[in-house]
């Protein structure tokens, strides 16, 4: 199998922090979920400029790698791969407007809508399944969550405890048939037993697209919330312990281990079952917020420049996505220049 490696990853976060009385101090509805560990409120988090799209985010994201490999380099990508948590128009997504702004001619191109929070790791497989089966040789994969910014901010969903989770950003990751930072191996789970259990709700029970004054948002409940809290403690261990069986190595070689960043509950269980240290599990919870899908790049990129990773470590990116419909970890071992130092 041809070796692709994970080159490089950026990140990009819109605005000044917010901080948490944003949500706190606004006079909202009473919300019995306020207490539950699944909602418990970051410090800070970033939201997008209320013209600020998912494409003006990618290319942010994108220019230190722009930066350190040229833009010959960047704009030759033969694959782009895009995922936006909230679309900016229907029907279409991120990836052809992405290629125009940044002069991308990819043979492939692939908005990817599924994986939530764990799409980063959908989108290296299938990078990595592209560049190991075709002549492609390069790949570019985007994430960008505007939703903490726009659908969160809302008057009447500003006061609900799920709103005060979220925070926005974009995170970018570069893949080449190199022999540099090589993934190792990547393990997927698509679990249709939870499809559809995320839900979003609009009170007057319309339709998002019908004309109306109810504003959009999850259809969290206690019951629905317990779930999410079962399944999700278990399915990251579960996938990560699976994949480092398939590597035959034990889970506490993991040198670094990056997940998304839902809550600190799912973080410090995550990193007890697999017997990793906090040292050893970077989290951007507290100054970032839940970013969902883009968590894990923003948050990998940060380990890397921060010094955090050295030559021949084993990285494993692990997560879960909405209500456990999916699950996935990829290994990597680590390069170091690689990645611009």
């Amino acid at each position: 199998m041809t070796t692709v490696s994970l080159t490089d990853v950026a990140g990009y976060l819109p605005g000044e922090p917010v901080p948490a009385e944003f949500y706190t101090d606004y006079p909202g509805a009473e919300d019995k979920l306020r207490d539950n560990p699944m909602f418990r409120v970051p410090p800070l988090r970033h939201h997008v400029a209320a013209d600020e799209t998912n494409v003006d985010m990618i290319e942010r994201a994108v220019q230190p790698l722009i930066d350190r490999h040229g833009p010959d380099e960047i704009r030759s990508v033969d694959v782009l791969l895009t995922h936006s948590q909230l679309p900016d128009t229907p029907f279409i997504g991120a990836g052809t407007e992405v290629a125009r702004r940044l002069g991308l001619k990819p043979k492939w191109l692939i908005d990817v809508a599924n994986a939530g929070c764990a799409s980063f790791i959908q989108m290296l497989e299938l990078a990595r399944t592209i560049l190991s089966t075709t002549d492609a040789k390069t790949a570019l994969i985007c994430n960008a969550q505007g939703a903490a910014g726009q659908l969160f901010t809302q008057s009447d969903v500003r006061g609900l405890a799920q709103a005060a989770v979220p925070g926005d950003g974009c995170g970018v990751g570069y893949l080449t048939t190199s022999a540099g930072s090589p993934v190792l191996d990547v393990l997927t789970r698509h679990i249709g037993d939870y499809g559809g259990d995320m839900t979003a709700v609009l009170d007057d029970g319309r339709k998002y697209w019908e004309p109306g004054t109810s504003q959009l948002r999850i259809g969290f409940t206690e019951a629905a919330v317990a779930k999410v809290l079962e399944r999700g403690n278990r399915l990251v261990p579960e996938v990560v312990t699976d994949l480092c069986r398939q590597l035959a190595l034990p889970t506490t070689e993991i040198d670094l281990l990056v997940t998304n960043q839902p809550n600190r509950t799912f973080l410090h269980n995550w990193r007890t079952a697999l017997g990793i240290p906090q040292d050893r599990h970077p989290d951007t919870f507290d100054t970032c917020g839940n970013m969902f899908g883009a968590a894990i790049p923003i948050t990998l990129d940060r380990a890397i420049r921060s010094g955090q990773l050295r030559d021949g470590d084993l990285v494993v990116l692990g997560g879960f996505a909405h209500a456990g419909d999916f699950a996935g970890a990829a290994a990597i071992r680590w390069g170091g220049a690689g990645a611009g130092g």
